[in-house]
């Protein structure tokens, strides 16, 4: 019991809501989210975002925090260990290996997505990419910078690279301070500076106007038609429902462990009905009303709606590294909105990376004894390891793979799994009472049944499409490059690889305790 009254403690819990937010709010709010409502029928994405936040979003919200805090009693920081006294099955540890799975997989590909905001945000202070006038041009230098097609602006990928040291360096040194030191005090700075920003491009946004008189369909007011108007006829697609249920799990980072892991730090009544909801509030509120203001407007405005059609249906790093670019250098003081933009992803990136770090930290320091700089060194080391095949491989689908099987696939897996043991195996009713003891409000009771019967059915729904509909090809190479081939295995051969590794940890961890006792 000592051991556990030793652990690190949140310390304040503004400092609590504005982390967990920090790790909910990602590339993906002012990225990912606008292109798929543009993509998916527009206002009409709508309803099922907000049917599958209610009953996928906030549920695992809250039961995340319930199991995060009822393993944090026992002083375990982590799935494995927070698995094992849930569930009372000696199996059970090995299933919270997918968690750490998940959040290291991600944390070694999404630290280097990260590291590109970063330059990129000098690249704007410093106008670097300001000669870059069109599309193919500014894509050119995009990929010369990624190491994809050298020449065009970079001669090597050093630059990249170096970016990608400085990130890395910075994310495991907050991780080096704790949860206290560090986490929170990254959080207490980003994640106002990252709201600062985003207002203040919102504002810029909404006054664009009509940038060019004598194109007046390209307004900013048809940009947010563009992105809201509802297209009802898209709501008997599945793949619109499915597209908005893999939006909430990016947009709140659950499914991950990595919101389990900064509950587990919470003394045993402190709230967490109120505290999840709220925080869960907080990135919908930025993801939709900030992020949804943002790149599709401003598109539309400068490009019409023909190009950002197609500035959509290439993705988010077409929205936000190659047509963003181009309209800052088309409108004054760009180099300062440009950099304002591309160090808001940045925070929103590394808030979430050090989220992801942390559920291995945990385990590493709860169940293996390490301490906290040995445990950072672990995963630090095998993060940089990892991510040197992300940084030259990138252009034969070496990130995607790893993108796929745990930052998608992975997420409805864990989701799934957590789920049933908690409102299953432990006792729905038990599981219930752990949610609300403590809380400043009382969950509403129709969300008993929705966790318990809801939740689970549509997750096991969701699983099983993607299953058959994706991860079968996917499997199988079915649509997969020749050239890729060798770099996709090797990409499989290092998932496989760790997680057989964090299964050895986890038998020696308990091994280890066995022998204590």
């Amino acid at each position: 019991m000592s051991e556990i009254q030793k652990r690190d403690e949140w310390g304040s819990r503004v400092g609590l809501i504005l982390a967990v937010a920090g790790n909910a709010v990602g590339l993906g709010n002012f990225l990912r989210f606008p292109v798929q409502a543009a993509q998916n029928g527009g206002g009409a994405f709508m309803i099922p975002y907000f049917i599958f936040f209610l009953i996928l979003g906030i549920p695992l919200m809250w039961m995340e925090w319930g199991i995060g805090r009822y393993g944090g009693k026992f002083g375990h920081g982590s799935a494995p260990g927070m698995f094992d006294v849930i569930c009372k099955n000696r199996f059970a540890k090995y299933l919270g290996a997918l968690g750490l799975f998940i959040s290291m997989i991600i944390m070694i590909y999404y630290t280097y997505i990260e590291s590109q905001t970063l330059g990129f945000s000098f690249f704007s202070i410093t106008k670097l990419y300001f000669d870059e006038t069109s599309f193919d041009a500014m894509r050119n230098f995009l990929y010369s910078y990624q190491g994809r097609e050298l020449g065009h602006h970079f001669s090597s990928i050093w630059t990249s690279y170096g970016f990608m040291v400085a990130t890395f360096f910075i994310n495991f040194w907050v991780l080096y301070k704790g949860i206290s030191r560090g986490i929170e005090k990254l959080a207490k700075i980003a994640m106002p500076m990252l709201f600062v920003f985003a207002i203040i491009l919102t504002v810029r946004v909404i006054t664009l106007g009509t940038p060019n008189p004598d194109l007046p369909e390209n307004s900013v007011e048809n940009g947010f038609a563009f992105i809201w108007n509802p297209n009802f006829s898209l709501l008997a697609n599945p793949s619109v429902w499915l597209a908005a249920a893999g939006q909430i799990f990016f947009t709140l980072s659950v499914g991950m462990g990595t919101i389990q892991a900064y509950a587990s730090f919470l003394k045993p009544k402190d709230d967490i009905a109120l505290s999840a909801l709220t925080t869960a509030s907080t990135n919908e509120f930025t993801e939709v009303v900030l992020g949804g203001s943002i790149a599709i407007p401003a598109a539309v405005a400068f490009f019409g709606i023909t190009v950002t059609t197609q500035i959509a249906q290439g993705g988010a790093f077409d929205l936000g590294f190659v047509s963003m670019p181009l309209i800052f250098q088309q409108i004054p003081f760009g180099e300062f909105f440009g950099f304002m933009w591309f160090l808001l992803l940045f925070f929103a990136g590394i808030t979430s990376s050090v989220a992801m770090g942390q559920p291995v930290v945990a385990f590493l320091e709860d169940e293996l004894g390490l301490d906290r700089k040995k445990a950072v060194s672990v995963l630090a080391f095998t993060v940089f390891i990892s991510v040197q095949f992300v940084v030259f491989f990138l252009k034969f689908g070496f990130l995607d793979e790893l993108d796929y099987w745990a930052g998608t696939f992975g997420l409805v897996v864990f989701a799934l799994l957590e789920t049933l043991l908690f409102m299953w195996v432990f006792d729905s009713k038990k599981a219930w009472e752990e949610m609300n003891a403590g809380g400043d409000i009382k969950i509403p009771r129709v969300f008993y049944y929705i966790m318990k019967f809801i939740t689970p059915v549509v997750l096991f729904g969701i699983m099983v499409w993607w299953f058959f509909n994706d991860a079968i090809p996917i499997l199988m190479l079915s649509n997969a490059n020749p050239d890729n081939v060798p770099y996709i295995w090797g990409a499989r051969i290092l998932m496989i690889a760790l997680c057989l590794l964090l299964f050895f940890l986890i038998h020696l961890a308990w091994k280890r305790k066995e022998s204590d006792t």
